[in-house]
């Protein structure tokens, strides 16, 4: 599997996402009757086109991907109708834009440059990392390995989340881990569908892990931004750390990750400890020299 959507209309990602967005609404919640047992769960077509103030067959055709050219105003009205947040809504303009047929250049090898990872490594007592398009792991400070310690599969956060058998204990809180990182990867690709290196991904993880496919069934789109995370990491116990990310303007594709724990709290001694035990030995004066 190497596309976005199980659509068979290859492409199709509007009408994927369409599709998913309205599956996850009851009609009571939209003020709908319900009479009877429905065939598929959410609304039908015809309520989200009545819900948008379109006809039946203008949505149909915009589903199925034979409507191209959406206005801004027919897709502000299917975003209420669907109840879209501002990243889904985002999301919806770029996945409704007109395709594209310029050759693709090749795909640039993702590299951090040297300043940024000075500045990383210049953080003893913040976990701090570099993520790809593909949410790989570019550079990671030493903290950060320190943190990760435990996975086999720490090259990429949704590897790392979905394949490695770590994964369920390191995250106290592991559905909401996993549905964060799957909405982070469907921006991703929303950003940039042509990403191979995306696509790959993508196609790996629905093979290997049933709870990937039907996470990114979902269409659930958020970029990393900023959230808590509750952890426990082997050596050193229970976490609860909060994260920021940063675009990093010099490479806009790269996002700079950055932990940190509330001062003065368990998890700040925590993290305190684990820099210690992972810390880097002095090294061994010249002969002749003392300390």
């Amino acid at each position: 599997m190497s596309t976005y959507d199980d659509h068979p209309a290859a492409g199709n990602a509007l009408g994927g996402f369409l599709r998913a967005r309205r599956a996850r609404l009851r009609p009571e919640d939209m003020g709908i009757p319900s009479s009877g047992r429905r065939r598929v769960p959410g609304l039908r077509r015809e309520e989200v086109a009545t819900l948008a103030g379109v006809s039946t067959d203008y949505y149909t055709r915009l589903e199925q991907g034979r409507e191209r050219h959406p206005s801004p105003q027919i897709l502000d009205a299917v975003a209420r109708a669907l109840r879209l947040d501002d990243e889904a809504v985002a999301h919806l303009y770029r996945v409704a834009g007109p395709a594209t047929r310029r050759t693709r250049p090749a795909q640039r090898i993702e590299r951090v440059a040297p300043p940024l990872r000075r500045l990383l490594d210049g953080w003893n007592d913040t976990p701090a990392f570099v993520l790809g398009p593909s949410l790989d792991v570019l550079a990671r400070n030493r903290l950060a390995d320190a943190l990760f310690a435990g996975f086999t599969h720490s090259g990429n956060l949704l590897r790392m989340t979905f394949l490695d058998p770590e994964a369920h204990r390191f995250h106290r809180d592991w559905d909401r881990a996993a549905e964060s990182a799957v909405a982070a990867l469907r921006q991703a690709a929303g950003l940039d569908p042509g990403h191979r290196g995306l696509s790959s991904l993508v196609g790996e993880l629905s093979i290997k892990s049933p709870d990937f496919r039907t996470l990114w069934a979902r269409h659930d789109v958020r970029g990393k931004t900023g959230e808590a995370k509750l952890l426990h990491h082997a050596e050193v116990g229970d976490l609860e750390l909060h994260y920021e990310s940063f675009t990093v303007n010099s490479a806009p594709t790269q996002q700079l990750v950055v932990y940190q724990a509330e001062p003065g709290t368990p998890s700040a001694d925590a993290l305190t400890l684990l820099g210690t035990l992972h810390a880097e030995p002095e090294p061994e004066p010249a002969p002749g020299r003392t300390r």
